[in-house]
């Protein structure tokens, strides 16, 4: 895409921890940006965009809901390209055909049925899910863009979770389909455990899983086990990158970092003595391998990422520090007694939590 023509675009999900972390790369990137959320007149979510130092210039907000037919058309209509990053994220829900997956799959419909209407977008990037790669019953030796999540064995088990690996899965394949049959240009993202310093005011819900060796939230340790991270301006750079490269064609994984709650428990625990990191958890051999997901697709296209985990985790714990989300430093005392033993990683687990993977809450 050209210097001169960048935009308008829109960002679906724009208030969200990947949504206003992309707005904000695309406005310092020179684009005129139409970010939608359900109620622009809320403040309270829309402060961070607003914000933003080229705000004022070059970004308005407009209302569309996922669940509304033809709520988009306006504000895609005359956009060269759109970014569909809202999802459904209810994991609570007693109806999940009803209340996440059929609203995830005609989320994405909507989209994609006001990008055709609009005859001026020339790509549509879909924010996808680790989630529909790796979740199976036994793990491959490494996932790239051909693996797909087994939903027979994720409507079989019912995880926590299962359903939005369904719905994200159903989804992408719908958007596929659609895209083929009209004629559009799509290209959907894979990101894994997403981690960094993000502008939203609320804790992001990757970061709870992230955070989790700080916070000793023991239920997310088990999706640690064997995971998988990108950095959050990495991944909204390969958006960009994907957006304006003319060669770019199908699913990208979007991963810099594989990795096991052994290796990642050594890490923090060297790097940020203040807090009280485990070492030791039940039902995980220290021999632990990584499960990788091979991004060779994205970097032979010419894309690199810049972070570190030590980049990742600095970032998103000064971030969090600032916004008082985390306390400063955890005493050795005020965790006595406290076994930190995860006993969630045994058996499958470690698919069962693996919800947490996906970072887009709107």
């Amino acid at each position: 895409m050209e210097a001169a023509k960048k935009g308008p675009v829109a960002v679906t999900g724009s208030a969200g921890f990947v949504g206003s972390w992309l707005v904000m790369r695309l406005l310092q990137e020179g684009y005129t940006v139409r970010a939608t959320v359900r109620d622009p007149a809320n403040t309270k979510k829309t402060k961070h965009l607003l914000d933003l130092p080229e705000a004022p210039e070059r970004l308005t907000l407009w209302k569309a809901d996922l669940d509304d037919e033809g709520s988009f058309d306006e504000a895609i209509n005359g956009c060269t390209g759109v970014f569909h990053v809202a999802t459904p994220m209810d994991f609570e829900s007693q109806d999940p055909e009803n209340e996440v997956i059929i609203p995830t799959i005609n989320g994405v419909l909507n989209v994609m049925r006001s990008c055709k209407r609009a005859k001026t977008v020339k790509r549509v990037i879909f924010t996808s899910s680790a989630g529909t790669v790796n979740v199976e019953e036994n793990f491959k030796p490494v996932y790239d863009e051909t693996s797909w999540s087994d939903m027979e064995f994720v409507r079989r088990v019912k995880m926590t979770g299962w359903m939005y690996f369904v719905s994200k899965t159903l989804a992408e394949k719908a958007a596929w389909e659609f895209a083929s049959e009209n004629g559009l240009d799509l290209i959907t993202i894979i990101p894994t455990l997403v981690v960094g310093p993000f502008i939203m005011s609320s804790m992001p819900p990757s970061m709870i899983t992230a955070l989790a060796l700080i916070t000793g939230n023991e239920s997310h340790y088990s999706i640690l086990k064997q995971i998988q991270l990108v950095h959050l301006d990495d991944l909204c750079n390969c958006h960009i990158f994907l957006l304006e490269h003319p060669e770019a064609k199908g699913r990208y994984i979007c991963s810099s970092h594989d990795t096991t709650i052994i290796d990642l428990a050594k890490l923090m625990k060297e790097r940020y003595p203040e807090y009280d990191i485990p070492t030791k958890f039940e039902g995980v051999d220290e021999t632990i391998k990584p499960v990788p997901f091979c991004s060779k697709k994205l970097l032979d296209l010419g894309f690199k990422y810049k972070y570190s985990v030590e980049d990742m985790f600095d970032g998103a714990i000064q971030c969090c520090r600032e916004k008082n989300l985390i306390p400063l430093g955890a005493l050795k005392e005020e965790s006595s007694g406290v076994k930190h033993e995860a006993s969630a990683c045994n058996g499958r687990s470690d698919v069962a939590v693996s919800v947490y993977l996906d970072p887009f809450a709107m």
